[in-house]
């Protein structure tokens, strides 16, 4: 036997390995419930990665929800086309740093909650997509602990994704997937300005 089929009978052997064990796992996981997924940290994606989620549940045929707090383009990609497809809520006045209007912010906040709690109240919902909620809790535009007791009580399969940078530990706690996105490079950092169809 020469040096290559050493090489690739070894391969064999570790991916057979490696397929028992995930094969395992994946035998062990026989729970069908809602999951919640947290997206948060300081990278680029975590908006985006949800919104794949709600074109992925759409074409399941699943019903999908999505409230944008914070946030308040009503010209983005996303919305064009997803919201086509499902129930679509833009509901902030602006980045904070631009409104610097704390008693706006938390109305306007509290206006989203109100929607996100029928969504969170409604099991026909499959999918309900909480963009940038983590702002409203850690600026303390929301009551955290109605927030968190939301979250907790929805219908036991519903499945929701929450965005934003700066979750509060509340949010890392009852979520099943955290996912953090950190910033290695940023084209921003180079001077180069918001570009349509990668960041809106």
């Amino acid at each position: 036997m020469d040096d290559a089929q050493l090489r690739e009978q070894r391969h064999a052997a570790r991916m057979a390995r490696k397929k028992a064990h995930i094969d395992a796992r994946i035998a062990e996981a026989d729970l069908d419930t809602g999951v919640m997924l947290l997206l948060t940290g300081n990278g680029k994606g975590k908006s985006s990665s949800a919104f794949g989620m709600v074109a992925r549940a759409i074409g399941h045929g699943m019903k999908v929800g999505v409230v944008q707090f914070i946030k308040s383009r009503t010209d983005t990609g996303e919305e064009a086309f997803l919201g086509r497809h499902c129930e679509w809520h833009v509901m902030g006045d602006g980045f904070t740093w631009d409104t610097q209007n704390r008693e706006g912010d938390t109305r306007k906040a509290e206006e989203a909650w109100a929607v996100a709690r029928r969504m969170l109240g409604d099991p026909s919902y499959a999918l309900v997509v909480l963009d940038e909620l983590t702002y409203c809790l850690s600026y303390g535009y929301l009551d955290r602990q109605q927030v968190i007791a939301d979250l907790d009580g929805r219908p036991e399969m519903q499945h929701v994704v929450v965005t934003g940078r700066a979750a509060i530990p509340e949010l890392h706690e009852i979520a099943d997937t955290v996912s953090l996105i950190e910033n290695e490079k940023h084209a921003f950092q180079s001077g180069i300005r918001a570009q349509q169809g990668l960041e809106w």
